[in-house]
């Protein structure tokens, strides 16, 4: 029996001066930061409405903030999908929701749980600004094709993707959040579990302040925003597949 395709379960916080892109603002400062975040949710979303895969919006604190249903407008209007609501979503359109759980581990496996009642599923947050339309499409493959797990490996240690076709709590439970042992250790886990995995290319967060400097080869629209202490970019950053 052919697989379904996945669906992309986007993870984002609601761009709130002081409560986002925390780690960096002492560089940008709090509402700086909070803008950088809104662009970040909105470019994530454009890509994903275009790899012509079904998705949905998980936001935290909650699903109310203005911006976050705007942004799902936005980006079915990219994708040319009608944007839905929980309730009664018209087929096949984007829905918002509310992450529930303590931590990011127990938010994501609440969501993945969920997701996965309908099959496959791709979890990503909104801080990948390379991300393209093609690793979703080729993630959402891997997973039909009979894969476990996918992992989109992230320059900082972490990851910014991971695809499922199956949940076991040991990939979200007892996890250094943020630091940059959890791609290893979700790699030893998935090996622990005897699950067949697959890795797309590695990519770069917009996470720490050294990262602001390659933010407007990430995203053209960005290269007026105000940046700090400009690095030399690095040759592995935007590689493509």
């Amino acid at each position: 029996m052919k697989r379904k395709h996945a669906r992309i379960l986007v993870f984002a916080k609601a761009p709130v001066p002081g409560a986002v892109k925390t780690r960096l603002i002492p560089a940008l400062g709090p509402r700086r930061a909070a803008a950088l975040q809104a662009r970040l949710i909105r470019h994530t979303l454009t890509t994903v409405a275009r790899s012509g895969l079904a998705w949905e919006l998980w936001c935290h604190p909650h699903r109310e903030h203005p911006l976050l249903a705007a942004c799902l407008r936005r980006a079915c209007h990219a994708g040319h999908t009608p944007p839905g609501n929980p309730g009664h979503p018209p087929p096949g359109a984007p829905t918002l929701h509310t992450q529930v759980g303590r931590d990011l581990g127990a938010r994501m496996a609440h969501g993945a749980r969920t997701g996965l009642a309908g099959g496959p599923v791709i979890l990503i947050g909104t801080d990948c600004p390379t991300l393209t339309a093609a690793d979703l499409t080729r993630a959402s493959a891997a997973l039909e094709g009979g894969h476990d797990a996918v992992l989109g490996p992230a320059l900082d240690g972490g990851y910014y993707l991971l695809g499922l076709n199956r949940i076991h709590p040991s990939l979200f439970r007892d996890m250094a959040w943020g630091s940059d042992r959890v791609l290893a250790e979700t790699r030893r886990r998935l090996e622990a579990l005897g699950w067949r995995w697959w890795a797309l290319p590695p990519r770069r967060d917009m996470d720490r302040p050294a990262d602001l400097a390659f933010l407007g080869a990430a995203m053209p629209s960005m290269k007026r925003f105000p940046i700090p202490s400009p690095v030399a970019p690095s040759p592995a950053f935007g590689s493509k597949p």
